[in-house]
């Protein structure tokens, strides 16, 4: 037995050698404790245990509710539905009002009870929310929240199709006693960036058209400020009953890409993806203003911004206009017809027949003159012109239709969503033997030259012009059977359309052959593009270390290391180990996007903003330039050397406009420069044009604006292929020895290649310069063009400057096209002399 005296008395004790006091406390009952019975001592013990297991099982469920991550997916709806046994009042416009919320509570229980319903949808309901009524018995539009836990996703998503599929049902709730027949119920899964809290009414905006008179409503601090970052606003627009809303945004100017600010405008009051007409970002001028119009009574306006560079933003106009009872017609005679309400945008759900009738003698000819819808989608047309049993969408050039007969039924369809211009057509009698009086008819009605019959060229538009000719002894037979000019044979272009006029061709020194036979440029070997078709031009294209050897026609990037990507700079993907390839790349932007030089037609404002009008003082057009940077332009050395009695070499006698659209029409975006120096090519050749090319340096820095950009500059080992379509721009004369432009034109043309343009022009193209046009001619840079830019639109949307504007055989003559300086060799010369 243990002393009792060792068990509680204080003693003193020594530990490490330092003298400490260690003191026991005392029981209360001394005796008790020892002889307390073990057994006790064990419950005691496990009482303890269960308490601190309990607390640990508390914890667990707390941190499990509570604290836990949660993966389950937030999935947002916006939806509508239609409430067939009701009708629409005036107090359901008011979201404060009692009838707007006993409706409004009533739905939501509705709702709530109906997805609940559904098994795939009922463990992962969250709520539902109303947030508008409107016409039509009435419609109510709502959000829709829920949570699904990853696995369970496809459960869900198929318990959402199944329900949106059910067309009317009649639901009973238990909510005020009432019963809703349910006519149609639409669910659409929301974009993430367009998902805005129910609740939040900040920058919410209800409006309604005042007959006779025109409402307006603007972005966030228009047009003092730029509109704030992140914001999420929006505009619920009505009209009255039996009455459509026309949308027109005056001022339009958001950021580019729509990716970070956009404008969406929906036919509906929710903003549900199958009911969006459309989603707009960029810059629109007045000469194109967006024009949208509803279907019904409502509209929904957002705008959705980011954190990054905010823009002006805009201003909108909008009114109501009595609904169109019918849509199309019986036309008789000749006249035009057009999509609803061009030019403003088509409306959805529209469904239009015209009817157009002549004389029993003739048949109906249809010319489209402006033919602007959605484009297919998978290769189906959801909006639609039918033309003889033919259905036709998407973006369209000028096209002819002819009848069958003396008549002809026209229709034209648009779907619930993405509206677009629509068309404009024009109808009129055509008699194949007299319409062309002298003149080769084609089959499509078009009347073409009687010495156009045969020449290569699809002059019709139907190939109608070359179908059964006999090939003279300057052409030679595609295996279809067309003809063509000899000269287009192992062009690098398929002119024949089989590719036959590009197999076992003898190549030149500067090209190499493919294993099929085709010759393409050398500088297109190892560029990561399947040009030979047969890939035997991206075949053995590394060096003994795997990396790519530098050549001329590789990409070199800062860090000394070369890629063989076909024109990777700017592109919008860094193809560079370092970046290099996507630095420097605010250029090639046109804010104005839209669908005379000689054969051209006029361009909008800022369509070009790189297009410069350099005059002499005093004296009007002279040359074109384009913008580089803020300080520099590029343009022609022949613009440069003096004559007799002016000495153009001085700066002083030039001044550069930039932002001028119309000549000798100033407004506040046109920028007058003057000329700090000018930089000729010191190799420049005024006998030859070879190396055709200056810099202009202002005497200050022009600010860049919507109708001022530079254009990108193409690295040297850029590659402008064969048969690709170019763009020149200019206020030349609009024919040979005729007048000149007032308004900008531009004209597409398609690169040549060069030993063809050799066969044609009296002076030699070297590899220095460019040939584009069309050997038919009609279309060409001409006096007072020179300097101008050849743009070149690439596939991600930017532009580069391909060429300068240099010579030619005179202007849109046959088989003299235009040339050009090529602008990629001279890249270094620009970055040597200019620092750009």
């Amino acid at each position: 037995m243990i002393e009792s005296s060792l068990k509680y008395d204080p003693k003193r004790d020594e530990v490490n050698g330092l003298a400490e006091e260690v003191v026991f406390l005392p029981a209360s009952n001394q005796k008790e404790l020892e002889k307390r019975n073990p057994k006790e001592v064990k419950l005691i013990v496990g009482l303890v245990i269960g308490a601190a297991l309990l607390s640990l099982m508390i914890g667990l469920l707390v941190w499990h509710f509570h604290f836990r991550p949660d993966n389950r997916i937030k999935k947002m709806y916006s939806g509508y539905l239609n409430i067939s046994n009701h009708q629409f009042t005036e107090e359901l416009e008011d979201s404060d009002s009692e009838e707007f919320k006993k409706l409004a509570a009533t739905v939501e229980e509705m709702l709530r009870e109906t997805y609940t319903g559904v098994e795939g949808i009922a463990p992962y309901y969250v709520r539902s929310t109303i947030t508008a009524f409107s016409e039509g018995s009435v419609i109510a539009y709502y959000w829709l929240e829920c949570r699904v836990p990853p696995e369970n996703e496809a459960e869900f998503d198929a318990g959402i199709e199944a329900l949106s599929k059910q067309r009317t049902r009649r639901f009973k709730t238990n909510v005020h006693s009432s019963s809703l027949r349910i006519s149609q119920l639409v669910v659409d899964r929301a974009d993430p960036r367009k998902v805005k809290p129910p609740k939040d009414k900040s920058c919410s905006f209800d409006l309604h058209a005042v007959p006779g008179k025109i409402g307006t409503f603007t972005s966030p601090g228009f047009p003092n400020s730029p509109y704030p970052a992140n914001s999420w606003c929006q505009w619920a627009i009505r009209a009255d009953p039996d009455h459509i809303l026309e949308l027109n945004f005056v001022t339009f100017d958001l950021e580019k890409t729509c990716q970070n600010d956009f404008v969406t405008v929906y036919d509906s009051l929710s903003p549900i993806e199958k009911r969006e007409i459309t989603e707009r970002c960029g810059i629109y001028p007045p000469t194109n203003a967006l024009k949208l119009m509803s279907s019904r009574n409502v509209m929904l306006v957002t705008l959705i911004t980011d954190e990054d560079e905010n823009y002006p933003g805009f201003k909108a106009e909008f009114k109501q206009i009595p609904k169109t009872k019918e849509c199309g017609k019986i036309l008789e005679g000749s006249g035009s017809f057009s999509s609803p309400y061009y030019p403003a945008y088509y409306p959805p759900r529209a469904d239009c027949t015209w009817t157009l009738k002549v004389s029993p003698s003739m048949r109906v000819k249809v010319e489209f003159k402006i033919f602007l819808l959605q484009e297919p989608v998978n290769g189906v047309c959801n909006d639609y012109v039918e033309i003889n049993d033919q259905k036709i969408c998407g973006k369209q050039s000028t096209q002819i239709k002819l009848g069958h007969g003396n008549e002809m039924t026209v229709r034209f369809h648009s779907n619930e969503a993405e509206s677009d211009r629509g068309f404009f057509a024009t109808f009129e009698p055509y008699d194949p033997s007299t319409s062309c009086t002298d003149k080769l008819a084609c089959k499509n009605g078009n009347c073409i030259g009687n010495d156009l019959k045969c020449d290569g060229w699809n002059d019709c538009g139907d190939h109608s012009d070359e179908i059964g000719c006999i090939c003279s002894k300057d052409q030679f037979r595609c295996n279809i059977g067309l003809c063509k000019s000899v000269f287009w044979r192992c062009d690098g272009v398929d002119d024949c359309g089989d590719n036959s006029d590009e197999m076992n061709c003898e190549c030149t020194i500067e090209e190499m052959k493919c294993a099929n036979g085709k010759c393409i440029p050398k500088e297109q070997k190892c560029n990561q593009v399947n040009e030979c078709g047969d890939g035997s031009d991206e075949k053995d294209c590394k060096n003994e270390q795997g990396s790519v050897p530098c050549t001329s026609n590789t990409y070199s990037c800062k860090n000394g290391l070369c890629i063989q990507k076909k024109n990777p700079e700017c592109d919008g993907t860094k193809d560079c180990e370092d970046g290099s390839d996507e630095q420097n790349c605010s250029c090639g932007y046109r804010p104005y996007r839209h669908s005379r030089i000689v054969g051209g037609v006029a361009a909008e404002p800022g369509e070009w903003p790189w297009q410069v009008s350099l005059h002499l003082k005093n004296k009007g057009n002279v040359c074109g330039a384009s913008v580089i940077s803020n300080r520099w332009l590029v343009s022609a050395a022949h613009c440069f050397q003096d004559a007799r009695d002016i000495k153009y070499s001085d700066p002083n006698i030039w001044v550069a406009y930039l932002g001028l659209h119309v000549q000798l029409q100033l407004n506040e975006q046109v920028v007058m420069g003057n000329i700090k120096q000018i930089i000729v090519h010191e190799s420049y050749s005024p006998q030859t044009f070879d190396n055709d090319i200056a810099l202009l340096e202002l005497s200050s820095p022009v600010t860049f604006s919507s109708v001022i950009q530079p254009i990108c500059l193409p690295d040297a080992s850029h590659n402008f292929p064969v048969g690709k379509t170019v763009t020149v721009t200019g206020w030349g004369r609009m024919k040979e020895d005729g007048p000149e432009a007032t308004v900008l034109q531009q004209a597409d043309l398609r690169i040549i290649k060069n030993q063809v343009c050799n066969k044609f022009l009296s002076t030699v193209v070297t590899s220095r310069m460019l040939c584009a046009g069309f050997l038919s001619g009609g279309i060409d840079a001409c006096q007072g063009d020179s300097g101008g830019p050849l743009s070149s639109v690439e596939s991600n949307g930017k532009v580069f400057l391909a060429g300068i504007v240099s010579w030619g055989d005179g202007c849109a003559r046959r088989n003299k096209p235009g040339v050009y300086t090529k602008a990629e060799k001279f890249r270094e010369w620009i970055r040597k002399h200019s620092g750009v």
